[in-house]
């Protein structure tokens, strides 16, 4: 029925428009999820469709099989005039039904309302962010630039037909041969596969347009508005041989909208149910970012599929990627975006110097006189199409991307003259002057600036706007900035492929990994040492310097046995943590999604007792070491070794079943964090902050009691076993409360991705100068002068050649950078 309906290029609106069948039920009908249907609801339906005579009989038969019955003919058989069909006689018996008024449309089931309203929230939560990155990108300041496209080259697209789903036979509709900006979705809106490449160099407009196409499919009215919510994916990181689409599309988007984690009725996470059920329209950004040994097997991965998506790329990464798969992406339609003329850059450029900058020489105060005196010179040059340097520089300047950085660097910069440009011998190549393009960029908008003071009429008000923005936008020096970022971008490069996703739970990466396990080490330590003080300095009955030597020993000891832990997870996962999706609710939960309770307390006992049982095992070896001390016994003597392999066995056994029990716990009062409450990667730090807090109250209280009663119940299991046991409920207090305490602050500070982020990225990357000492309101500094972007819960560089070059440039200034080499091939 979907194939009848896109060949007579109807949507569903205007399907049900002509036929007075609902749209839902069209919809359920084309989903398979509606069989048998009354007849005379498909007669309706086939003859809105004006379908010929075989296809009436296919449709009657797979949405009406229980009814025989051919369905009578209203029109003309695909524009046959010779006459209208006559249907088959039909057996006295069975008299031909009369077309029956279309039934009240069945009910939504709780999945499909559920389903609804998480795409709904979700249309208006991507509208809200993409508008939003749209205006920080100052698209429409002044005015959008004029990115045009043209159909892409044939060999880089599919036959019309396939494009257009057509049986064999029909001819194809020709597509619009060009456009601009404006009319990307109205040009996608007219293609039925729904799939479109969007073809172009580095910096032409590409993500621009993406976002643009994104924004006018959710503001789009009228009856060819898809259902679908498309939702910007950065596919660059994607790598096909490991991770299915599917699944892959899921983790992005309950990474970047946490409140899809919540369950549906039917088990699935709503990411999980609205990507299968076929309600999101993925808009792949960056296909050439992907690295090249992997683009062949992204391509036949897409091809494997029929899933309506966008997908964009520079034109030479996707051609050497569709001739090595031997396919372009099929039932995809191409467009390629077109390079700026010297007049689109005169319209715009000129535009760009305001006013007040130009010492307000602009009569009338309009802005065009003060930016023709500082461009005119220069426009005139590209204008002209004489100068070998002005065409060199008419070539750089014909990106978007190119544009931003020169408009950045002249017209919104004091005593800068964008004549420069046009030194010859300064800039002998387009290369040079992108590189100075891209070198003069971060100093520009890193350059001092005296913030304007507010003026509400309330002094106090006005001083604490004024702090708030001064704390907001700090003055940070250009050089220090640019060598922060270039860490940043530097951070992200790998051996296999960059990365373009600058997450803050990852920047500690690009610490050593011996440095993080001894950082994991002594914290550990630490926490330990102080929670042992604490709590035998206040109840247990020793004497303070007995005391402090029993701290001394069971910290370093428990230290060492969480370093070793974090050390194999480092080694296998790489030691960083993924911030948690969900908030602590202590007083239930009540947000009436379906879950699966015993699924995730299995998930969650299992992930933790490994660490519970290593805490256990610490635990036992710092006792049997006071022991040795006090004592003056031998570590070797073979009472103190077959009690510490008891010790070992009994209490890692009390603290891996406790620590499993509280994070299951944990897991029962966890719920998925609010549509807007992580929309940015500040509000994702934040709730996961507020998140670890919660959890450390539960823990410690929790976690104590648990190791205090928990033991008990082991001691008493495997007394039998393993001989006589003891297990005294006021040392279990004691033991349980340093666990607890100890356990909790070293879980929060070590194993969480904000405890992570603190002891890392707050503490020592600063030390080491990598990293401001407040690095969040750097980033997010950052973002608000241009340098980098947000992708949801992460941040990305404005543009991987701004990454490419910043990390590059920290390289280069590193005193052990030795240039890679590569030996000459034999001849």
């Amino acid at each position: 029925m979907r194939r009848l309906r896109t060949q007579a290029g109807l949507t569903q609106e205007q399907m049900a428009e002509r036929s007075g069948v609902s749209v839902r039920t069209i919809r359920r009908l084309e989903t398979g999820k509606a069989a048998d249907h009354r007849l005379g609801t498909v007669n309706l339906l086939a003859d809105a469709l004006d379908l010929g005579a075989e296809d009436r009989r296919q449709l009657a038969a797979v949405l009406a099989p229980a009814h025989p019955s051919p369905i009578p003919l209203q029109g003309k058989v695909n524009g046959d005039s010779s006459g209208p069909f006559e249907p088959e006689p039909e057996p006295e018996s069975e008299p031909e039904p009369e077309p029956e008024p279309e039934s009240e449309p069945e009910p939504e089931s709780e999945v499909d309302r559920v389903l609804a309203g998480a795409a709904a929230e979700l249309a208006r939560e991507v509208g809200r962010r993409w508008q939003k990155e749209e205006e920080q990108r100052r698209v429409h300041d002044p005015f959008p630039l004029p990115v045009r496209w043209n159909r892409a080259p044939a060999r880089l697209t599919d036959h019309a037909e396939n494009i257009q789903r057509l049986p064999p036979g029909v001819r194809p509709e020709p597509m619009e041969p060009a456009g601009d900006l404006r009319s990307v979705a109205e040009a996608y809106r007219g293609i039925p596969s729904g799939r479109l490449v969007i073809l172009g160099r580095a910096g032409s407009g590409k993500s621009i347009m993406a976002i643009r196409l994104v924004l006018d499919l959710l503001g789009g009215s009228g009856p060819d508005r898809s259902r679908r919510v498309p939702v910007i994916f950065g596919v660059g990181a994607w790598d096909a041989t490991a991770v299915a689409l599917r699944d892959w599309l899921v983790d992005l988007l309950l990474r970047d909208y946490p409140h899809l984690a919540r369950r549906t009725p039917g088990g699935s996470t709503l990411a999980a149910a609205l990507v299968d059920a076929g309600l999101i329209l993925p808009v792949l950004d960056g296909f050439d970012e992907i690295a090249e040994g992997l683009r062949q097997e992204a391509l036949e991965a897409l091809n494997a599929t029929s899933l309506p998506l966008v997908l964009t790329s520079r034109a030479g990464e996707y051609a050497e990627a569709v001739s090595a798969a031997r396919a372009p992406l099929v039932w995809a339609a191409g467009i390629e975006l077109a390079g700026l003329t010297p007049d689109d850059l005169s319209a715009y450029l000129s535009r760009t110097t305001r006013p007040a900058a130009q010492g307000g020489r602009a009569p009338g105060g309009d802005g065009g006189e003060g930016g023709e005196a500082l461009w005119d010179s220069v426009l005139e040059v590209l204008r002209s199409g004489n100068d070998p340097a002005g065409g060199r520089l008419a070539e750089v300047l014909s990106t978007p991307l190119m544009i931003a950085l020169a408009r950045t660097m002249y017209s919104e910069a004091p005593g800068r003259d964008p004549a420069e440009l046009l030194d010859a011998g300064r800039f002998p190549t387009a290369s040079s002057l992108e590189d100075h393009l891209l070198a003069g960029f971060v100093p520009t908008v890193y350059r001092p600036r005296v913030a304007e003071r507010a003026a509400t009429g309330d002094p106090d008000r006005d001083r604490r706007q004024d702090r708030r923005d001064r704390d907001r936008r700090r003055n940070w020096d250009p050089d220090r900035a640019r060598h922060w970022l270039g860490h940043l971008a530097h951070h992200l490069v790998r051996l296999d492929r960059d990365r373009h996703d600058l997450a803050w739970w990852q920047i500690g990466e690009s610490l050593p990994r011996s440095t993080r396990v001894l950082t994991v080490a002594l914290v550990s330590a630490l926490c330990v040492t102080v929670s042992d003080w604490a709590v035998v300095l206040l109840v247990a009955p020793i004497t303070p310097g007995e005391a402090l030597v029993q701290g001394a020993v069971v910290g370093p000891v428990g230290g060492l046995a969480f370093g070793c832990f974090y050390a194999a997870m480092a080694a296998f996962g790489g030691g960083s943590f993924a911030p948690s999706q969900v908030r602590l609710r202590l007083r239930g939960r009540t947000d009436g999604i379906g879950r699966r309770p015993v699924r995730t307390f299995t998930d969650r006992f299992a992930a933790v007792v490994p660490g519970g049982f290593v805490m256990g095992i610490g635990c036992a070896c710092a006792f049997a070491l006071q022991r040795a001390l006090y004592e003056g016994r031998s570590l070797t003597d073979p009472a103190l070794v077959e009690a510490l392999l008891i010790n070992m066995l009994v209490l890692g056994l009390i603290f891996s079943s406790a620590a499993g029990l509280v994070f299951g716990l944990l897991a029962a009062l966890e719920t998925p964090l609010d549509v807007g409450s992580a929309a940015t990667p500040a509000g994702l730090l934040s709730a996961n902050r507020a998140t670890v807090y919660r959890q450390v109250l539960v823990i410690v209280p929790v976690l104590t009691l648990a190791i205090a009663l928990g033991g008990g119940l082991v001691v008493r299991l495997l007394a039998g076993v393993l001989g006589p046991l003891s297990w005294k409920l006021p040392e279990g207090l004691v033991i349980g409360a340093v666990g607890g305490l100890g356990g909790g602050l070293s879980y929060a500070l070590c194993f969480t991705a904000w405890g992570q982020w603190l002891i890392f990225s707050r503490l020592l990357l600063p030390l080491t100068g990598k990293l401001p000492w407040s690095p969040e309101d750097f980033l997010d500094d950052a973002y608000r002068r241009g340098v980098l972007r947000r992708s949801g819960a992460v941040y990305q560089f404005r543009h991987v050649r701004l990454q490419h070059h910043l990390g590059h440039t920290y390289r280069r200034r590193q005193g052990n950078y030795t240039p890679a080499t590569f030996p000459m091939p034999p001849r």
